[in-house]
């Protein structure tokens, strides 16, 4: 029988597993407002992921709003609203 999405014992994709240590770090205050994320290639290393798989979960934090991409800068947690 295939796992339900919804199953909190099912495998997550990795990119998701990314993510969710990044905002982990961001809620906490770990990372705060105006700190650059680690680059993809330190997401890379650290994570054991490829490299589209940490690009992919930086998008998703953008896309949510939580961070911004200067580019040739790095990207950045923006301030809480």
């Amino acid at each position: 029988m295939p796992e339900s999405p919804t199953d909190p014992n099912a495998p997550r994709a990795p990119y998701m597993r990314v993510l969710d240590a990044l905002v982990a770090d961001i809620e906490s205050g770990k990372l705060g407002p105006g700190d650059a994320i680690p680059s993809e290639s330190e997401l890379c290393q650290t994570h054991g992921v490829a490299r589209m798989t940490a690009r992919r979960a930086v998008k998703v934090l953008r896309e949510r709003g939580l961070v911004v991409t200067e580019w040739g800068k790095g990207t950045f947690v923006v301030q809480a609203e």
